[in-house]
This record gives structure tokens, sequence and C-alpha cells, in this order.
């Protein structure tokens, strides 16, 4: 796994980077995140793809300019990323805030083929517990506040130290507060039906039955709009099934990239 940057608009990006298909796959992270967020998931996919997982701009170690960081901004800033890699097809997969950004991109840009949203953010408009407890950790990073919430985000599984730590280190960085509040504003100033209907390629819905932080009922936003749409519910899983159960995560994205027919639910 190599670690490179790209430069889009005279920001930097920061991403890794597994594999040397010709088939490439684009892994966005969630609010808050980072490319490590796929650690788990990318040697598992490699092997049959170029596995790309960007710093959304704004998080990690990408730029963090001062700048309203709504849902189409970071659509476009992802587009720019593509063309900079020289990336003309790719299946993309996203992760709450990553998903929603993804939804946006696949509605416009014709460079994706197939699209997967894991427990995308958009449709809900309230707040939850799991939220709360998570904007409290980004606004005053400690050991407690993030292992909290990272607790529940996962379903009270125990969270490593790494974990915590590399998100306090994440959230003290220049700026980070100030890209994690503007998105959280556009996200709830979002209307996301009419990007949704946009998308026809191919779409795989994934979403823990036992998500605390964006609950699975907000799944039907997403299978109602979406032309093309496959859903699947995983059972005793949280909001990050890529990190709670990587191995039963990868084998949904498989079994959906490599079916010659997609049922619309």
């Amino acid at each position: 796994m190599q670690t490179k940057f790209a430069d889009v608009w005279g920001y930097k990006i920061r991403y890794l980077e597994e594999g040397n298909s010709k088939k490439s796959i684009i892994l966005l992270h969630g609010l808050g995140g980072s490319a490590e967020r796929w650690l788990k998931v990318m040697p598992l996919l490699s092997s049959k793809y170029r596995v790309i997982a960007p710093d959304l701009i704004g998080f990690g170690h990408s730029d963090k300019p001062s700048a309203d960081y709504t849902i189409e901004f970071f659509a476009k800033t992802l587009s720019g990323f593509m063309n900079s890699l020289g990336i003309s097809r790719t299946i993309l997969i996203g992760s709450s805030l990553g998903g929603q950004v993804a939804a946006e991109c696949a509605g416009s840009n014709d460079s994706i083929e197939k699209l997967v949203l894991v427990a995308p953010s958009g449709a809900m408009k309230h707040s939850t517990p799991t939220i709360d407890a998570y904007m409290m950790a980004a606004l005053y990073p400690n050991p407690s506040s993030a292992r909290t919430a990272f607790e529940m985000m996962s379903g009270a599984r125990i969270v490593d130290d790494a974990t915590v730590n590399s998100f306090i280190e994440r959230m003290s960085a220049p700026n980070a507060k100030l890209a994690f509040i503007s998105s959280v504003l556009s996200v709830k100033n979002s209307q996301i039906r009419d990007s949704l209907q946009r998308i026809k390629i191919p779409t795989l819905l994934l979403w823990g039955k036992e998500d605390k932080m964006i609950p699975i009922e907000y799944a039907q936003e997403f299978i109602g709009s979406i032309r093309n749409c496959k859903f699947r519910e995983l059972n005793g899983i949280g909001h990050l099934p890529h990190v709670e159960d990587a191995d039963g995560f990868v084998q949904s994205i498989l079994e959906f990239l490599n079916s010659k027919v997609l049922i619309a639910v």
C-alpha cells in the first residue's frame, strides 16, 4: 500500500493506493474520517482492482481550505481528483458522508460505472444521540469522548487506541473543525432526492441493521429514488460495516460487482 498526493486545483489531496489492475475502485470515507477507515478492505479488493482511498478535502491529511464544504464542493473536487489521476472509468464506494458525495457525483459523472452506498447521509434531517456524541468528540477531541463516540457508532464494540488517537490528531489540525461543522450544515440543508433520481447506473445500498448513527429506516429514501438499486440489510452491524466486518462487507461488494443482472428493489 502506497501513500500518495494529488494536486486538484492547487489543493493537496492525500490518498492510499493498492493494486495495479486496470479496473479501479475509489473508496470515500465519512464525516471526520480518513482513508485509514478502509485499511481492512483494501487488501481484500486489491488482487482484482486498483483500490484508491482519498482523504476527502477538508479531512485527514488533505488540504483544509477556508471554504463552504457543500456536497457539490466535495463532488466537484472528487471529479477533479479522478481527472488528476487519469481515471476515466471507476467503481465508486462511499460511506456515510462519502456515500452522499458518491451519489451526487454518480448522478453527473459518466466516468462512474457502478455505485455502492454504505449508510449514506442526506435523507436524515434530525440528529441522533450517536451523532451528538460524535460531534462533541470532533469539537472537543479527547480520548474519552472519541472512544465513546466510536463505540456508539460500532454497536459498543471495543475500539482500539490507534483509532481513537488518529481521530484526535485529525480533529486537532488547523481548520479541521471548520470543515467538520461546514459539512454537517451542508448535509442538514441538502436536498438529496433530485441527486438520487439522476443516478442511472447499477447501485448497491448496504446498511447495518444496528446503525445508531443513521438508522436503517432512512434506507427507503434511497431505495425509492434510485432507479436501479439493490438493497442489502446487514444483521448485527452498526454504522461502519467495512470496519466491523470487512470480510462480509467485501463479499457483498464482490457479489454485486460480479453479478450480470441487477434486480431492482
